[in-house]
């Protein structure tokens, strides 16, 4: 278990042999630092998902005090009531409310109408780093991108973007393992923030609603249901979290991937037919969600081993999409892998909502680094982001010819 270590910065550099490591000693093992369950094997993983003896939260059936937790320390409620009211730390009946509703306002004809604007603003943004000469890969492209287009969609006003991305990150800090108290301290004041600006512009909407996704919140309803203001919030919040930070770390971790396989750009290059398979196996070869949690509801059982209720799960995202029992070859990056059952997306009741939405910016932004970089080449090695559970990169410094 030594090779295990989240906060080693050469686990996080390539965390992938010790997850064979962990892979082949079984298919569960507790990890006391974290106090949970790691689980790194494709099928168990791929079950646990739709298990519904686990959960994202335990609140709907227990109090923390019947669950054998501690209850969050009282200074965090700003980001806890935030957290807890978006659709992915729901279970049932919660869940299936909330997710209906958002569906009504988030459905494929919206997503597929902004295909153009996406492509339009991947080209613009690939424009001016070709200008330049080259650049952050990072900042000039993978995070404006589906910032401004979740922004977009939300109907956030451009002079009003800035602080999103800043707020995204601060927050998202609170879900890597056991976060130190002054990142906990800045999400709490980022969903403060985050929170009271929505709710200025969700009255605004009330008020003169338009052709955006949160006048389609406020309007949604099914049987006279309809979603509270909180519960508004948090999904605004969510969608813009989710929203980006998958998308900007797989196009940053999948660039530097193809960097280090030759043949594999080279192939892709050659025939662009092969963007949307590129895109699965960038995001299965590195994946940019390694770990998804789940509390245990009811004591289950894996492979012989009673896991009891009030336990936590981890389940290893990056160990099963490399498990040699699904995947021919795992560590070998290939664009064409014809069966790629990655569960990047996760799987069940919480598969992600804007996966249509992040498989079109990838390949508009992909697509555009093609066709008006085709001389893009990597100008220095990157530093890795020191965080474990969203995976990803400080920058990724390139150069066009």
């Amino acid at each position: 278990m030594a090779a295990f270590d989240p906060w080693d910065p050469a686990f996080l550099a390539d965390p992938y042999p010790a997850y064979a490591d962990l892979r082949a000693k079984g298919r569960v093992q507790y990890y006391e630092p974290t106090n949970q369950w790691l689980v790194p094997q494709h099928a168990d993983v791929s079950a646990l998902l739709r298990d519904r003896r686990l959960g994202r939260t335990y609140q709907h059936r227990f109090s923390h005090e019947d669950f054998g937790r501690t209850p969050p320390p009282a200074e965090h409620e700003p980001f806890h009531t935030l957290n807890d009211h978006g659709m992915l730390d729901l279970e049932p009946p919660d869940h299936t409310r909330i997710r209906r509703l958002v569906s009504k306002a988030f459905t494929p004809r919206t997503v597929e109408r902004l295909k153009p604007y996406v492509a339009r603003l991947a080209g613009e943004l690939v424009d001016g780093l070709v200008r330049k000469g080259g650049g952050d890969l990072l900042g000039d492209v993978a995070e404006p991108l589906p910032v401004a287009v979740i922004a977009e969609m939300l109907g956030i006003p451009e002079a009003d973007r800035g602080p999103l991305r800043p707020w995204s990150a601060d927050i998202c800090g609170m879900y890597e393992l056991n976060p130190p108290e002054d990142v906990a301290a800045r999400a709490v004041r980022a969903s403060v923030e985050f929170s009271e600006y929505l709710r200025g512009l969700i009255a605004v909407r009330r008020d003169e609603p338009g052709d955006d996704l949160i006048s389609g919140l406020i309007a949604a309803h099914d049987e006279g249901d309809r979603l509270t203001e909180q519960e508004m919030i948090s999904t605004c919040v969510l969608l813009l979290n989710a929203g980006h930070e998958a998308t900007v770390n797989a196009t940053v971790n999948g660039w530097y991937a193809l960097f280090r396989n030759p043949d594999q750009l080279a192939a892709l290059r050659a025939d662009h037919s092969l963007i949307p398979s590129a895109i699965e196996e960038l995001m299965r070869y590195d994946t940019p969600l390694q770990l998804f949690e789940r509390w245990v509801l009811d004591d289950i059982e894996i492979d012989g081993t009673t896991i009891p209720r009030g336990a936590e799960i981890a389940m290893l995202f990056g160990s099963a999409n490399h498990d040699p029992a699904v995947f021919q070859d795992p560590e070998r990056l290939d664009l064409t892998r014809p069966d790629n059952p990655h569960i990047s997306f996760s799987a069940g009741i919480h598969y992600c909502i804007g996966a249509p939405l992040a498989r079109i910016e990838l390949a508009a932004s992909m697509t555009a680094l093609l066709e008006k970089a085709p001389t893009l080449t990597l100008a220095a090695e990157p530093e890795r982001k020191p965080n474990f559970v969203i995976r990803g990169l400080e920058g990724l410094r390139v150069e066009v010819e």
